[in-house]
């Protein structure tokens, strides 16, 4: 296999394959990996249309192997198997690495790395200081401009000003509605809904890129105006105001779910499923140093946020 085919496959669809294996069935398997039974046969699910094949007979109670299943759970195991040695070997290697590391994150994704972060970093890297702070997709920008920070996780958008700044991928997310909890709940809307309505949107009032920020292109991609009477990068300040009935609010969906969001109602917007892609940035004119190669192996191996909108 090329290592560019290796992106078709998830790694926690393994682990959930083989922990279906061997607890005896997706209820047990879920309880062991703290997981819910439906996220399990999703795993399972999403591995079989990869491979194209049946990988338990479901008729079967308990679920049983199919041959093509039986034929897969050593390769899985063994792989499994070779990344925790993988992941023995570069602990031994991190006791080594000494120093401080400091990343930016916007809000959203902070309040979903930032743990994780933590704790792997003291159990992996004790002697990696890890120095944390929060900002918008602008002032992130900035502080890996002028060497405040060393690495940043923000939005892919809006593109950087610098060439100086390269990135990767980590995750992509939905655009959603925020309502008040009394409108009547209709499913999901699409961008024409809402485009007649004054919106409270994600951004900085009078800042560089807000034209250019997930949301903003959305609309314009669908040949939409909108009346944005409010921009805040504070998901708490808008979930407020659409509260207290000023407007809708459109934002990204770890954003509004990393809230508290009594008195709101979230809503998908149905045509733009994976508009705000968040990535980690850093500099390519720099050496990396072994702290911030450490970090970003552990940014690698974070887990994704659930989406889950119920």
């Amino acid at each position: 296999m090329k290592a560019a085919e290796a992106y078709r496959f998830r790694l926690d669809w393994f682990v959930s394959f083989t922990s279906v294996v061997e607890h005896g069935g997706f209820s047990a398997a879920a309880q062991a990996l703290y997981r819910s039974q439906s996220r399990i046969s999703t795993h399972v699910a999403e591995l079989e249309r990869a491979l194209g094949v049946r990988l338990f007979d479901r008729t079967c109670t308990p679920v049983e192997l199919t041959a093509e299943g039986r034929e897969l759970l050593p390769h899985a195991r063994g792989m499994l198997q070779h990344l925790q040695a993988a992941s023995d070997e570069a602990a031994r290697a991190a006791r080594r690495v000494h120093g401080k590391v400091r990343l930016g994150a916007c809000p959203s994704a902070a309040a979903h790395l930032f743990p994780f972060l933590f704790e792997q970093c003291a159990k992996r890297y004790p002697g990696v200081e890890l120095v944390l702070r929060e900002g918008t997709a602008l002032e992130l920008e900035a502080a890996l401009l002028s060497g405040e920070v060393d690495l940043a996780v923000r939005p892919l958008l809006p593109v950087p000003s610098s060439d100086a700044l390269t990135c990767r991928t980590l995750w992509r997310e939905p655009l959603v509605a925020v309502l008040p909890a009394r409108e009547p709940a209709d499913g999901p809307l699409r961008l024409a809904d809402l485009a007649t309505r004054p919106l409270i949107a994600a951004g900085d009032n009078g800042a560089r890129g807000n034209d250019h920020a997930a949301a903003a292109l959305a609309f314009q991609r669908a040949g939409l105006t909108p009346e944005v009477v409010f921009r805040t990068n504070q998901s708490q300040t808008l979930i407020a105001l659409v509260r207290a009935g000023t407007a809708v609010g459109v934002t990204n969906a770890l954003a509004v779910l990393a809230a508290n969001t009594e008195g709101v109602r979230i809503a998908p917007v149905e045509d733009e499923p994976r508009a705000h892609e968040v990535a980690l940035w850093w500099r390519t004119d720099r050496t990396t140093t072994k702290p911030a190669e450490a970090l970003r192996t552990l940014l690698a191996e974070a887990p994704l946020p659930d989406l889950s909108l119920t």
